[in-house]
């Protein structure tokens, strides 16, 4: 099996569709968009119809239902011959991903400290410090996704600005699973917590140019971390291929 077609792993258990209001599709969508941003389906891993079908006790139409929306979302690739894969970016996407991030979230620091309220403030204030907590102890990954992605929905809300949080939305799974691999390198964690400290630092004075500033140099960071990340894999990769 090559590094270009991973052989399918043991589905993990936490993949499984509750017994909840929600529509079933709307179930099956949350849960396999919440198992690729985990990474619990890798970058690259097979979905196969069959054993999606017999995993979550659906249908057919469900999972293609489901796997069309995933695709239009940027995290699920349909490859001729192959099928439908989670994605997996390359390092030319991610980098552009990370360059039109970076100027959203620093136009979107800018409108938060144009706009946001007192309490915006000391909910931002709080956020920063679950990710100061969670990545000083060793937490999972996707714990500390988890508290960041309450700090940007703190940002975003007191931006007050829909047009900034609509884009922002559209690229959201991919930036998510971006975010994950640059945390992924080891330190990279605690740089980032620091750097989100010395951006709402600058927020609590209401100095925009310099809380858009150091956004915009926290994502430049974040993406020589991720690119790092990804080419890396790339390279262990091609090397298992060619060593075959």
């Amino acid at each position: 099996m090559t590094a270009e077609q991973p052989e399918s792993p043991e589905w993990p258990d936490a993949i499984r569709i509750g017994r909840v209001a929600a529509p079933l599709r709307e179930q099956v969508l949350a849960v396999l968009r919440q198992a690729i941003l985990d990474f619990q389906l890798k970058p690259g891993q097979r979905l196969v119809e069959r054993e999606l079908i017999e995993q979550l006790g659906v249908s057919r139409t469900t999972i293609r239902e489901v796997l069309r929306q995933l695709t239009a979302e940027g995290l699920v690739t349909v490859i001729p011959q192959k099928g439908a894969v989670v994605t997996k970016p390359s390092a030319e996407d991610a980098a552009d991903l990370y360059e039109a991030r970076a100027a959203l979230e620093a136009l979107a620091v800018r409108r938060f400290v144009q706009r946001a309220s007192d309490e915006h403030v000391a909910e931002l204030k709080a956020a920063t410090e679950d990710i100061e907590r969670l990545s000083g102890d060793g937490s999972a990954t996707r714990e500390v996704l988890r508290v960041k992605d309450r700090f940007y929905e703190v940002l975003l809300d007191g931006a007050g600005s829909p047009s900034i949080k609509q884009i922002l939305d559209g690229l959201q799974a991919r930036v998510r699973v971006l975010r994950a691999t640059s945390l992924s390198e080891p330190g990279r964690a605690g740089r980032a917590a620091t750097e989100i400290r010395a951006i709402v630092q600058a927020i609590e004075i209401r100095d925009a140019d310099k809380a858009a500033e150091l956004c915009a140099e926290h994502v430049q960071n974040a993406a020589a971390a991720g690119l790092g990340a990804l080419r890396k894999v790339d390279a262990a990769e091609n090397s298992d291929s060619t060593g075959r």
